[in-house]
C-alpha cells in the first residue's frame, strides 16, 4: 500500500506562532503561585495544535516561541538572585531544547499517519507516541547539561489536582506521559470530527478515566514521629548582610519554645548553621547543648569541608557524640553552588561568575538517616526535583522524608511555592509524609496523600511540633520508576526513529513503482515543506 499524504498544518504559520505565545503563558498558570492545574492541558494542547503539519523549520520556530514564552515567565524568580543574565541564559537554553524537541513531535505527527492512516492509529497509537516523545524531551532536559534542570515537568503542575494520586503508580514522568497522551487523543478526536460516532471518543474517554479514577497506591501505617521543625527566618541569602553566626542565632531563638516539649527529633533547614560544626568546636558545643536540652537528636545542615572538598551537608547530631551520620547534597546547583567549566564561563562573564565563590562537591553518600530505627529519607533543596534521590531514600527504608531547603535568595517569588509543589508530589509518589522545612518559608508538613497537616507562613520566624505519620511499603512509582523512564525516554525515541526509517523505505519503494520514471517521487519524510 502506498504511503498516505502527509497532514497539512491546522494553522497558518503566523497563527501558530501566536497560539504558541498564548500556550506558553497559559501553561505557566498551571503551576504555583497561580496553580490553575487544568490549564496544563490547555497549554500542552495549544502547543501540539501549532505543531501539526509543520515543516522542520516551522516546528523549530513554533517550538522556540512556545518554550521562550513559558520559561521566561516560569523562572522569572531567578532575577531575584543574580539579575537578568542568568535568567536569559537558563530560559534560553531550555527554550532551545524545547524547540529542537518540537521537531520530533512534528515528525511524529507526520510519519505515523503516513504509515498507519487508519482511524484507530490516529486515535490510539498517535497520541501514545506524542505523549512518549514529549516525555522523552522532558527527561532529556532534566538530565543534561551537567545535572539538567527537571523543574518545569508537566506532571509537577498537578500537585493539588485530582490527578496527583496517579503519580504513586507512574512517577512524575508517567503522569506527564498520560496527560500529554490524553491531550493529543482529544485533539485527534476533534480532528476526525465524527462526534455522532461515540466509538471515536473511547480512547480519550479511557485515558480520562485512567487519570481520574485510579486510586493512590496504599502504603502501610507504621506509627508516628514527633518532629519539631524550626524556620529561623535569619539572613541566610547568599548576598544578605550578616554578622558571624546570625543565622545560627536566629535558628536558636526560634527553637527555644520547643525545648521543653517531648520530641523525637529537632529539624533545622538547609543553611541553618553558618559555620562548619565538623571543624568549629564552638559551633559543635552549641549543637551538643541544643540536643541535650531538646532531649532529642538534631537533623541540621551546614557547609562542611573534608580534605580539599566542600559539601552541602545534612547531619544527624547527637549530644555528646556529634555528627553520627552525614548526607551530602547529591546534585549541587550549577552556577549557584559551583561553576562547571569555570574557565569557560568566567571568560564570558567574569564579573558575574566571580560572584560565585563556593564550589560544592557532589555527594556520594545515600540520602538516608537511621533515626533510632526509623528511616528518614532526605533531599537538600533542589535535590527534591531529582527522582533518583527520592527513590534512593525509599529503597533504603525511609518511613518519612525531611526536605531541608534555603529559599532566602528567592524571597517573595514563585520559587518557594513551585518547590513546595515538588515536595507535595514526592509525598504522594512515595506514600510517605514529608516535612519540608525552609530557612524563610514556605515550610509545611504534608501527609502521605499530599494534604497539609502543619505549616508556617513565609517570611516569619516560627516552629512546628507535629505528629508526623510514618509509612512502610514501596509504591510502584519507586519500584518501576527507572524502567518507566527508560521506556518513555529511549523507547519513544527508538519508535520515532523506526517510523522515520520505515517512511524512507516506503517512499523509495513507491518511487520505484512510479509509472512516470522521469518524475521525481515526493520526499518521503516531507521535511522540506514550507510553514
Amino acid at each position: 500500500m502506498p504511503l498516505a499524504a502527509a497532514p497539512r498544518p491546522l494553522l497558518p504559520l503566523w497563527a501558530a506562532v501566536l497560539v504558541s505565545v498564548v500556550g506558553g503563558v497559559v501553561l505557566d498558570l498551571a503551576y504555583p503561585a497561580v496553580g490553575w492545574w487544568p490549564l496544563a492541558f490547555v497549554g500542552v494542547g495549544l502547543s501540539l495544535v501549532a505543531l501539526i503539519g509543520r515543516s522542520v523549520w516551522g516546528a523549530l520556530l513554533v517550538g522556540f516561541v512556545f518554550g521562550a514564552t513559558f520559561f521566561l515567565v516560569h523562572i522569572m524568580w531567578i532575577t531575584r538572585y543574580l539579575g537578568v543574565v542568568p535568567w536569559f541564559a537558563l530560559a534560553g537554553l531550555e527554550t532551545v531544547f524545547m524547540a529542537v524537541g518540537s521537531i520530533a513531535l512534528t515528525l511524529a505527527y507526520r510519519w505515523m499517519p503516513r504509515l498507519f492512516p487508519s482511524r484507530r492509529a490516529s486515535l490510539v497509537a498517535l497520541p501514545l507516541l506524542i505523549g512518549g516523545v514529549w516525555t522523552a524531551r522532558e527527561l532529556f532536559m532534566g538530565s543534561w547539561p551537567y545535572t539538567g534542570f527537571p523543574w518545569a515537568r508537566i506532571g509537577m503542575s498537578q500537585s493539588e489536582s485530582p490527578l496527583a494520586h496517579l503519580v504513586s503508580w507512574t512517577g512524575v514522568a508517567g503522569l506527564t506521559f498520560l496527560m500529554v497522551a490524553f491531550t493529543a487523543a482529544v485533539i485527534e478526536w476533534a480532528r476526525i470530527a465524527r462526534f455522532r460516532d461515540l466509538r471515536t471518543a473511547l480512547p480519550a474517554a479511557a485515558m480520562a478515566a485512567l487519570l481520574l479514577l485510579v486510586p493512590a497506591f496504599p502504603t502501610t501505617p507504621a506509627g508516628d514521629l514527633r518532629v519539631g521543625s524550626v524556620q529561623g527566618n535569619g539572613p541566610s541569602g547568599y548576598f544578605d548582610p550578616r554578622e558571624r553566626n546570625d543565622v545560627l542565632n536566629a535558628q536558636l531563638e526560634a527553637s527555644a519554645p520547643l525545648l521543653g516539649e517531648d520530641l523525637d527529633v529537632l529539624l533545622w533547614p538547609e543553611g541553618g548553621i553558618d559555620s562548619d560544626p565538623l571543624a568549629n568546636e564552638s559551633t559543635a558545643r552549641i549543637l551538643d547543648a541544643l540536643s541535650e536540652r531538646a532531649g532529642a537528636p538534631l537533623i541540621v545542615n551546614a557547609a562542611t569541608t573534608r580534605g580539599e572538598d566542600t559539601f552541602n551537608t545534612s547531619m544527624l547530631w547527637v549530644a555528646g557524640e556529634g555528627a553520627v551520620q552525614l548526607h551530602d547534597k547529591t546534585n549541587p546547583v550549577p552556577m549557584g553552588e559551583y561553576v562547571p567549566d569555570r574557565w569557560f564561563f568566567e571568560a564570558l562573564a567574569p564579573d558575574l561568575i566571580g560572584l560565585i565563590q563556593r564550589e560544592y562537591t557532589p555527594g556520594s553518600n545515600r540520602p538516608f538517616f537511621d533515626l533510632e530505627g526509623i528511616g528518614v529519607g532526605l533531599a537538600i533543596c533542589f535535590d527534591v526535583i531529582y527522582d533518583e534521590v527520592i527513590w534512593a531514600g525509599a529503597e533504603d527504608g525511609a518511613q518519612v522524608y525531611m526536605f531541608q531547603t534555603n529559599n532566602a535568595d528567592f524571597r517573595d517569588t514563585d520559587e518557594n511555592l513551585q518547590q513546595l509543589a515538588f515536595a507535595r508530589m514526592r509525598a504522594i509518589e512515595t506514600g510517605r509524609s514529608v516535612v519540608n522545612l525552609s530557612t524563610v518559608g514556605t515550610s509545611q508538613v504534608m501527609a502521605p496523600d499530599g494534604r497539609t497537616i502543619d505549616g508556617l507562613p513565609a517570611g516569619e520566624a516560627g516552629h512546628m511540633l507535629t505528629e508526623v505519620p510514618l509509612r512502610t511499603g514501596l509504591t510502584p512509582a519507586v519500584l518501576a520508576g527507572p524502567w518507566i523512564k527508560v521506556l518513555l525516554g529511549w523507547g519513544s525515541l527508538l519508535a520515532l526513529i523506526a517510523l522515520g526509517v520505515a517512511v524512507v523505505v516506503a517512499s523509495r519503494r513507491d518511487a520505484q513503482r512510479s509509472p512516470d520514471a522521469g518524475t521525481p517521487a515526493p520526499e518521503g519524510t516531507g521535511v522540506g515543506r514550507s510553514g
